[in-house]
């Protein structure tokens, strides 16, 4: 099971910050996925900074999303 995002806000550096149904709060960084496929086109900052959530995950303008699942193991905590 994973949990839904309810929050995303894009941040410098190509950074996202999420907020989880759970109100947990946790840091993604998009840079290592920058080279690959669809992603490739989030290093346009404008169109990175088009983020929003979708059902319960992210997407962006150019249709590329991301799995919650894999969003929620790979982000860190915010304290």
């Amino acid at each position: 099971m994973y949990l839904a995002i309810r929050k995303v806000r894009p941040q410098d550096n190509y950074l996202l910050h999420l907020t989880f149904e759970n109100g947990e709060e946790r840091q993604f960084d998009m840079k290592p996925y920058l080279e690959i496929g669809i992603f490739r086109e989030l290093k346009d900052q404008s169109l990175f900074n088009t983020v929003k959530t979708s059902f319960d995950s992210i997407e962006w303008a150019n249709e590329a999303d991301f799995d919650p699942e894999v969003l929620y193991q790979k982000s860190k905590p915010i304290k």
